[in-house]
């Protein structure tokens, strides 16, 4: 960010803005996760009380949230968003659509080889140009716009020309892409609206040895940019360098729009600190948490506080550092300094107790966030996400400690995705050797042996990752087909039966245990369950074509004519399907 000091020259268009805002240049987000962080700006609440803490989990109902406060006070209200972590549709954050008038996403799991930005994510281009069709529209009513772009995130990927530019530094690249985006929409938004800007978290490309983001808790990840520009260019340069929270910009917002925060709100409005006594004073102390790390690997969760010029994590081994004498957080003072390590644990342990407990019952006094759907859980697994359904008991392990581990294992989630498999799979077995015991390790190598055709080599991890978590049905999904690739029917046809009964909307597994049932001489049983699968998806090529097939055989052509035509027009070049067509067209006449 130019405003913020680089000369690197990414930011005009924000650098620009910054002139007409107000910049808070030590903004802190209260965790490393996109959900996470999320919940936490759009209810102004912190972690321990919204108790999101994973990707799936629920916003739970009383939770104040910014868009329905808006929208009950006669706001229209929209989102676009670029990611499907944050697709209310798909059902990854239910409680994101509450209070949106608009929501324009359709995003879709990704099928093998397919393009990315046609399924799981959107390009910011598309984001924002939708975005900006909806302000047309958006007449003389109030409203409020919510705009998230997803592309300064791995893999990094920026637009052609930009990736020309860039070639060296591709996350460089999406930070310009982004820029230009952010500054097409603040001219479309006009003068008389308040804008802010902000990130729901930062990467940290190498530093304190991680490679992205999510497991550890320092201000290369959770030290974000926000400004805020006021309409008529109110307060435009003023530059806060006070320590401030995500959680804060929520009812600032309100404050903003003149409108009453909710009571439940737990963060402050930031326009107070527009006074000149007040910009470099009243530091708010800036919690942060991070349960990724206990769910995706079975280690320590962390916790960290800010508060003076220290910086605290909770971790297996405490770490304390002093961010004024060292901003790099490279000298742990902990053993030395034992009087503030027991001062600001002693703050943090009041301050998860009281954010936590002023929600009502709870199981630690605070709010009980739903359960996670399990469709939703199944569709972020199969994704390489760990969802908030994992009930994995936190080890003593240190994150720290193993960061090479949970780098090689996003590394290889990623790989898998883009189809790299002869990349994938060396890395997956490294960290599977290593750590024998983390599902989502074994459940991505069986994954990419199962694509790579090597069915018999991933039985062991597939049944190695439902072992360690027997609810995972994307696990006993490619079981499944694993053990029928390698002729195993009876054991295939038994996780198919688990994963139907479990998740009866998935298409796939209804056909696949059609397909099993109709080799072992269960007909009826298969002609049910491919039934099943083209009422769900009409246009499912192989359910089609199976139950064509079946009641051909049975000379029970007319009903297998339509099923067979639907698999002609599906797939034309399908000769196996034309020519079951013409055999019951022959039968029938």
């Amino acid at each position: 960010m130019g405003f913020l000091g680089s000369t690197r020259g990414l930011t005009p268009a924000l650098d620009l803005l910054a002139r007409d805002s107000i910049v808070f240049t030590r903004a802190f987000s209260q965790a490393p996760i996109t959900t996470v962080s999320h919940a936490t700006i759009l209810s102004g609440t912190f972690p321990p009380f919204h108790r999101v803490n994973a990707f799936g989990t629920p916003l739970p109902s009383g939770v104040p949230y910014l868009p329905q406060t808006l929208h009950d006070a006669g706001y229209r209200t929209a989102a676009f968003v670029g990611s499907i972590i944050l697709d209310p549709q798909s059902g990854a954050a239910p409680g994101f659509e509450r209070g949106f008038g608009s929501y324009d996403a359709g995003f879709r799991l990704q099928r093998p080889g397919e393009d990315r930005y046609h399924s799981v994510e959107r390009r910011g281009d598309e984001v924002a140009a939708r975005a900006l069709k909806w302000l047309g529209t958006a007449g003389t009513e109030p409203w409020f716009l919510w705009v998230h772009l997803f592309d300064a995130h791995d893999p990094y990927d920026p637009p052609a020309d930009l990736k020309r530019r860039f070639a060296s530094e591709p996350y460089d690249g999406e930070i310009a892409s982004v820029d230009r985006l952010s500054g097409k929409l603040v001219q479309a938004a006009g003068p008389e609206t308040v804008v802010a800007i902000t990130a729901d978290h930062g990467e940290a490309l190498g530093d304190h040895g991680e490679s992205t983001h999510g497991v550890l808790l320092f201000d290369e990840v959770l030290r974000v940019p926000l400004m805020i520009r006021l309409p008529r260019r109110a307060s435009a340069g003023v530059r806060v360098t006070a320590q401030v929270r995500l959680a804060d910009v929520a009812p600032t917002l309100l404050e903003a729009a003149g409108l009453p925060v909710p009571p439940a709100m737990q963060g402050t409005s930031l326009l107070p600190l527009v006074r000149p006594s007040s910009r470099t004073l009243n530091d708010r102390p800036a919690y942060a948490e991070t349960d990724y790390p206990r769910q995706a690997f079975g280690w320590s969760p962390l916790a960290a506080w800010r508060a003076d010029h220290f910086l605290l994590v909770r971790a297996p081994v405490i770490e304390l550092y002093d961010t004024a004498a060292d901003p790099a957080a490279s000298h742990n003072l902990a053993s030395t300094r034992a009087r503030v390590v027991d001062g600001m644990s002693a703050e943090l342990e009041q301050f998860i107790k009281t954010s936590g407990r002023s929600g009502g019952p709870g199981e630690s006094g605070g709010l009980i966030p739903p359960r996670v759907d399990p469709a939703v859980a199944e569709r972020l697994a199969a994704l390489g996400y760990v969802s908030g359904a994992s009930a994995r008991a936190g080890s003593g392990v240190n994150p720290r400690d193993r960061i090479a581990i949970a780098n090689a294992l996003h590394a290889a989630v990623i790989a898998v995705e883009e189809g790299a498999f002869q990349k994938a799979i060396p890395l997956l077995e490294r960290v599977t050797a290593s750590e024998p015991d983390i599902p989502l390790a074994q459940l991505q190598l069986g994954v990419a042996r199962t694509r790579q055709r090597q069915y018999a080599r991933a039985i062991d991890p597939l049944t190695r990752a439902v072992a360690l978590e027997p609810e995972q049905m994307i696990g006993h999904y490619q079981l499944g087909v694993s053990l029928y690739e390698t002729g195993q029917l009876n054991a295939a046809a038994s996780h198919f039966e688990i994963v139907a009964s479990k998740m009866p909307d998935f298409a796939d597994a209804r056909y696949s245990l059609g397909s099993v049932y109709a080799r072992i001489d269960r007909v009826p049983d298969a002609l049910s369950e491919l039934r099943a699968a083209i009422a769900l998806e009409p246009r499912h090529f192989r359910a089609n074509l199976l139950a064509g097939r079946i009641l051909t055989l049975q000379h029970r052509a007319a009903a297998a004519i339509p099923y067979l035509r639907t698999a002609v027009e599906v797939d034309p070049r399908s000769a196996e399907a034309r020519a079951f067509l013409d055999e019951a067209l022959k039968i029938k006449n």
